[in-house]
């Protein structure tokens, strides 16, 4: 006879899922303590708690399906979490950082990048058992995802932090980035996903060595190594989106080829 209840490996997955949720609202606490004359240390914290939410966000689903745990539970409190993460928090960080010096629309610019986050997220739930999704079956992601979305967001802190420069916290300059990375994130922009990419079998020793020095560059200068990052990452995107073009073309081809076939056959 088999025991009632609900397996320990089931709750693994949520569990991380809830801390990287609990790690983008604690980034909002020291957000609040640092504006105004806060601590440069303190925004050092905030922005570290949304990278650590963006690690176990990474992590969750990979747990999930190792430990063949996932659910329907999961997937929601997923989407919740990463609007949280990666939506709500970074906006209210941004706000508190600068763009509430703005005499007007800095608030609205800061709820551009929560709600553009919710839309995608949105838009990615409703499509997840839609049957003809082009870019998903192609292994490319539609815009920009949420994770990376805060990421790119923060550029202008990351260039503050390494800098010192306070050209990069004008509420001028930090409106405009923000409002491009949240029409970036509801685009319909092609985007590399981890499925898409392929490494040759020989290059393998060579990105698990990149891997290693990234993961010592996090640690000994984060804020730099995070700004490569994203200015690598923006640089993809061109790349990308010829990668998708060069699929789409090679599906037409096939099913016009297709087409003449089952024509002169009839």
């Amino acid at each position: 006879m088999s025991r009632g209840g609900l397996p320990f490996r089931a709750l693994a997955p949520n569990a991380i899922t809830a801390m990287a949720l609990c790690f983008g609202l604690t980034g909002v606490r020291y957000a609040i303590s640092a504006a105004g004359v806060g601590p440069i240390a303190h925004w050092e914290i905030a922005m570290a708690c949304i990278v650590i939410a963006g690690v176990l966000d990474g992590m969750d689903g990979r747990i999930a399906r190792l430990l063949r745990a996932q659910s329907k539970f999961g997937a929601e409190l997923d989407s919740l979490s990463d609007n949280i993460a990666f939506g709500v928090a970074p906006a209210l960080i941004l706000f508190l950082w600068s763009l509430q010096y703005a005499p007007r629309f800095g608030w609205i610019a800061a709820l551009a990048l929560a709600v553009c986050c919710a839309l995608r997220l949105a838009r990615f739930n409703a499509r997840i058992d839609a049957d003809e999704q082009p870019h998903k079956s192609a292994g490319f992601l539609t815009g920009v995802p949420a994770p990376a979305g805060a990421g790119l967001a923060f550029t202008p802190i990351y260039l503050w932090l390494v800098t010192g420069e306070e050209l990069f916290r004008h509420w001028g300059l930090v409106m405009v980035w923000t409002l491009f990375i949240a029409l970036l994130m509801i685009s319909n922009v092609a985007t590399y996903s981890w499925s898409s990419l392929r490494l040759k079998p020989g290059h393998r020793i060579f990105a698990l060595a990149m891997v290693g020095l990234l993961a010592a560059a996090l640690i000994t200068n984060p804020w730099f190594t995070l700004l490569v990052i994203c200015a690598g990452y923006l640089m993809l995107v061109p790349f990308s989106m010829a990668a998708y073009g060069r699929v789409k073309r090679r599906r037409r081809a096939s099913a016009d080829a297709g087409d003449a076939v089952s024509g002169s056959s009839s």
